[in-house]
């Protein structure tokens, strides 16, 4: 066998990248491939608002069949204001849902107590409703020092959400202005 110093080290160089690469766990026969199914494929899919700011991005929700869990939260790619993407924030937004910490019941402390007890939606409702016609009712000015009708109560205030669409955000506007309400502002100009 007639080899040469430089086939002698290409013979040789060869030979250790083949044991390193044997040793190494490579296998090079054929593989069978596995496909992974998507975590989100039989879910229900929702599109929401991030409520974090007053941007209003546009989310989609993956629900799962388990009572309706949520599985995956992503940005909404046809939406005008975010295009599909999120940020930090909007990102993390399943863990407003699927958080142990998270209220699920109403709570109320009276005043001058120290002690949270949890109340019913019903009595909750009651309440907030109950206070809301009491303060009406006490400042409700019918016409101003002109004479001029007006309508309205200046002891109320409302500030909106940035989690609300154009349509329910005039559904709101509405209400409000119904009851009366001068100081009407929304999250999103703050």
């Amino acid at each position: 066998m007639n080899v040469t110093r430089r086939g002698f080290i290409k013979i040789s160089g060869a030979t250790a990248a083949g044991i390193a690469v044997s040793g190494m766990g490579f296998d090079l026969s054929p593989v069978k491939a596995h496909a992974l199914t998507l975590k989100t494929k039989d879910a229900k899919e929702t599109t929401t608002i991030c409520c974090y700011c007053g941007v209003g991005c546009g989310a989609i929700v993956h629900t799962g069949k388990e009572k309706g869990r949520v599985i995956n939260i992503e940005g909404d790619p046809d939406h005008v204001i975010n295009r599909g993407a999120l940020c930090s924030k909007g990102a993390a937004l399943s863990q407003l849902a699927e958080n142990k910490n998270r209220l699920t019941e109403p709570m109320y402390r009276a005043p001058g107590s120290n002690v949270w007890k949890k109340v019913s939606w019903d009595w909750t409702l009651a309440e907030i409703t109950k206070r809301i016609k009491a303060s009406r009712e006490a400042s409700f000015t019918l016409k101003n020092a002109k004479g001029e009708t007006v309508n309205r109560t200046e002891a109320i205030a409302s500030v909106g959400s940035a989690a609300l669409d154009n349509e329910e955000c005039w559904i709101y506007q509405a209400l409000m202005r119904s009851l009366g309400l001068v100081y009407i502002e929304h999250q999103a100009r703050i």
